[in-house]
């Protein structure tokens, strides 16, 4: 697998900057900011991804790529990557040699607790060194973080309004919790294998249904839950095997029994029903396989994969009531057969999500009777009501990486030093925090405010700063599960 030396994990300017700060300059804090929402629907943003990519890149990335090989070999490819792209005039291996020879990264990274909703300009991470002699270290990593992290914060926070719609109407017809109501289907549509996983854990905190193996042993891993709760999936057909098998069989029907009665005796399954005609499996080939649909233990999920969504799901419902029928909850809410459920995976956004649940409801059927899956689309973009799409990139939040403070020793007497960016060019977005910054529940507003202005051992000392100790020095000081992310996002009713 390609992985190139931890200390080119950076885009080039990075690599010049150690020299450029004053030499006097023996401490530098960055934070991380959500500036300006792009999708007026989402002016909070989901805190999330810190912990697996400190542990995944931080702590396990550099030591297998860094700390862990031995000097001569770091720094022959460390000189001779910067040498042929930047110039030979340009390699200064000293910072890489110190840093190698200290053995660890001296980092120490501050973060609010994952699963918290805050709106724009609220600091989520603060990022310093520990070493006076590695002040360039806090800002190094600011490309590889912002390029980690922007994405799965992105997908967590879209996520939410599946989930919020869900919950809406779960409330109202069903008496089962929606946590399993909307599965992720998005892997082979993303942006490569680590797009998907970093797509499949954001959903994970609102769901826990996903196609996304992967995704589901990264979450398990990095935030140290077990796979059984994390999520899970579910058998499927494919076109590939119903086309094949109707071609030898020269009948569904006979594919369909046999999936029934023979491969799937116990337990749920999907089944993709519209390779050919689907109306006629709802209509015509359920009905008269109805007894061996009945006897089984376990569901069938009649899975349409074309036309429009909306009206296939529900009226894939209401045909599924005609032919076996149900129950009413205690809600009032008719509820199918348990043998029986629609589900639909392809092309579900946001809108058509709560148009299926809100025809559902206006009829008196209840939300639990359908499936819907969320796929790349969904995952990499949000479409309002009017059909407006935006593409989610590090912009949709304006996600940022700056430097607030800095301490200068001269003489032994160290001086601290508030830095801030306002451009006067600019509209006021890129306007940076200045000095170190404190982040606190605001009880009267409801909402998370930060004060600044601070040096950095104040900001530490404040008693209701919300920004935590997770890592330090090489070593994680704080983690966190999966359950506490979904318990702190949802309000413990995940």
């Amino acid at each position: 697998m390609f992985k190139p030396c931890g200390a080119l994990l950076t885009d080039f300017y990075k690599q010049c900057h150690a020299e450029q700060y004053d030499p006097s300059i023996t401490k530098v804090v960055s934070y991380y900011v959500p500036r300006k929402t792009r999708i007026p629907e989402f002016d909070k943003v989901v805190v999330f991804g810190i912990q697996a990519f400190i542990e995944e890149y931080l702590i396990e990335y550099m030591n297998e790529t860094f700390f862990s090989r031995s000097l001569e070999e770091v720094i022959a490819e460390y000189e001779f990557v910067i040498s042929s792209t930047m110039g030979a005039d340009r390699v200064n291996s000293d910072k890489i040699k110190k840093l190698h020879e200290l053995g660890y990264l001296p980092i120490e990274i501050w973060a609010l607790p994952e699963g918290y909703k805050v709106g724009m300009n609220v600091p989520c991470i603060e990022i310093s060194n520990t070493n006076p002699e590695f002040a360039w270290c806090t800002n190094f990593i600011e490309t590889l973080m912002l390029s980690e992290l922007w994405y799965p914060m992105c997908v967590a926070t879209a996520v939410t309004k599946y989930r919020s719609i869900v919950n809406d109407f779960y409330s109202k017809t069903s008496n089962i919790s929606g946590r399993s109501a909307i599965s992720e289907f998005g892997f082979r549509s993303l942006v490569g294998l680590h797009g998907a996983i970093k797509a499949s854990c954001g959903f994970l905190l609102s769901f826990n249904k996903t196609a996304t193996i992967p995704g589901i042993i990264y979450a398990s891993k990095y935030y140290h839950t077990p796979m059984s709760v994390v999520g899970g999936g579910m058998a499927s057909t494919e076109h590939s095997v119903m086309c094949s098998s109707a071609a030898i069989d020269g009948d569904e029907k006979v594919m369909i029994r046999r999936l029934l009665t023979e491969v799937y005796p116990n337990g749920s399954f999907s089944m993709v029903s519209d390779s050919y005609d689907y109306w006629n499996i709802v209509d015509e080939i359920l009905p008269s396989l109805k007894e061996e649909i009945l006897s089984r233990n376990g569901t069938l999920y009649v899975r349409g994969d074309s036309g429009d969504p909306v009206e296939i799901v529900t009226e894939t419902v209401f045909s599924l009531w005609e032919t076996f029928g149900g129950t009413v909850n205690s809600k009032g809410y008719k509820v199918l057969d348990p043998h029986v459920r629609a589900l639909y995976g392809d092309g579900i956004t946001q809108l058509r999500a709560k148009q299926i649940y809100q025809i559902l409801y206006d009829k008196g059927f209840s939300a639990e009777n359908v499936a819907l899956g969320a796929g790349g689309f969904s995952m990499l973009s949000y479409m309002d009501e009017f059909g407006n799409v935006d593409m989610f990139s590090r912009d949709t939040f304006n996600v940022a990486i700056k430097c607030s403070y800095v301490e200068q020793t001269i003489d032994g007497k160290t001086k601290s030093i508030m830095v801030y960016k306002d451009p006067k060019t600019d509209s006021g977005m890129k306007k940076s925090h200045k000095g170190c910054c404190a982040v606190f529940y605001n009880h009267v507003t409801g909402e998370f405010d930060c004060d600044e202005g601070m040096t950095l051992k104040e900001a530490h000392n404040e008693p209701f700063n919300l920004l935590r100790p997770i890592f330090s020095d090489g070593k994680m000081r704080e983690q966190t599960t999966l359950t506490e992310i979904r318990r702190t996002l949802w309000n413990g009713k995940f």
